[in-house]
Order: C-alpha cells, then structure tokens, then sequence
C-alpha cells in the first residue's frame, strides 16, 4: 500500500522540490500552504508522515503539531529557519518526531522520513512477540496501542520506540547511545536535552507507572518490571 506524505510548506519552490523527492521515491505526496490547508488535508486522509514547516500563515506549524498530537501519533519532521535551542526542544515537547532547520539537504530530509516511515510501518527490534504485559502496561506491537490499567495512552513514534526499546530491554541497563542508535539512528544530531525532552515526556504519559524506567546515573536506563 502506498504510503502518503503531507508537506506543509508556503514557500512553493521548496514545497516542489521536497515533491519531486519524495515523488520520485513511490510516495503519495499531498501539498497544503498554510495550517488550515494542513489541518483538513489530515483529517480527510491516511497520511502517513508530515513535513511541516513552522512559519506557514494562518494557524502556524506549532500549533498545527500540537492540533494533530491530540488525535495521531503520525510520525511529524518539523522544518525551521529559526535554530534557537528552546525553539527545537518545544517541537519535541508538542510531540514532533524530528526537527530540521534550513538550509537543509532534501536526500538528508528524505532519508530521515524514511526512517521514520520504516519504522513506524514495522518493529524495528524485530521481537516475537506481538504484545507486552507489565505490572498494568500493556503494549501491543503491531497496532501501537498503549494501555495503562486497560486505559488507552496516546505515545508519538518516538516515544512509543522509545519504550519499546526499554521493554525488549527489560531488567539490562541500555546506554544514551545504545537508545539513540536504536531510536534516531547514526545520523541523530540532536544532544542530552533532546532526549531528556522525549523521555520526561514519555514518562508524564505513564503516569503511575513512569518509575518503571530508571535513570541510571552517567550510564542510561532500565525498565524494571515492578514500581
């Protein structure tokens, strides 16, 4: 099945180029110019992955991610000329996936969201099991969903890689880089606050549960199978 990409881009030379990339590449590519283009593109379709860019007119990116938050966990690369620190680690607060500034190298951009897509389409740990019951969390694989104490828990890609890697890890101390290798790939150009933003997120999701991940002081993390 085809996979559609929606790039939310004003400017139209750099929407057509991101196009024909990503055209080029067997995807079904969908194009809107400002966030409320953005908003009803997603909602009448299956999309697959985003490529929104923040200064767009109208309802701007930040809000657009944070809009689609509520209701997906489709995997979203925010695009940006601005390359303030706070300005990254609020992407990912509202739950984007990756974070590019401009200029950028559209193969870079397109291998990234491909990452993404692969990932978010199967396992990347490649585990037999479909599914993981501990002490109340229940993950199913192949669907993504996230149960707490049978509630349904809404995770972004990253998060619920994130948490998968920690599971399938369960009870061994997994290193910062072992997680971003797994999670971001070689390529991660992100630092330490990126992924304290995703983890700190992750854990306020799991509520009751978050002291099943431990911080492993200078070392990483490990989930443990009891609170």
């Amino acid at each position: 099945m085809m996979q559609t990409v929606l790039i939310v881009e004003d400017e139209d030379i750099l929407r057509e180029i991101e196009k024909d990339y990503f055209s080029s590449e067997g995807y079904d590519v969908l194009e809107a110019r400002d966030g409320e283009e953005a908003i009803a593109l997603f909602e009448q379709n299956n999309i697959s992955l985003i490529i929104l860019d923040i200064m767009i007119p109208g309802v701007d990116g930040w809000s657009v991610c944070r809009r689609i938050r509520k209701k997906s966990n489709c995997p979203i690369i925010i695009l940006t000329a601005r390359t303030d620190e706070d300005d990254t680690l609020l992407g990912f607060e509202l739950g984007a996936d990756e974070y590019v500034t401009k200029p950028y190298s559209p193969p870079i951009l397109l291998a990234r969201a491909k990452r993404l897509l692969d990932t978010n389409r199967h396992s990347p740990h490649q585990v037999n099991k479909n599914s993981f019951s501990f002490n109340g969390i229940h993950i199913h694989i192949p669907s993504r969903l996230v149960k707490i104490n049978e509630e349904n828990i809404h995770l972004t890609h990253t998060e619920f890689e994130i948490l998968l890697f920690l599971i399938t890890n369960k009870g061994i101390v997994v290193t910062r880089e072992q997680l971003i290798i797994s999670v971001w790939g070689y390529e991660f150009t992100g630092d330490d606050r990126t992924i304290n933003t995703h983890m700190r997120n992750l854990r306020n999701k799991l509520g009751s549960k978050a002291n099943m991940i431990k911080t492993i002081v200078r070392t990483g993390y490990k989930f443990e199978d009891s609170i």
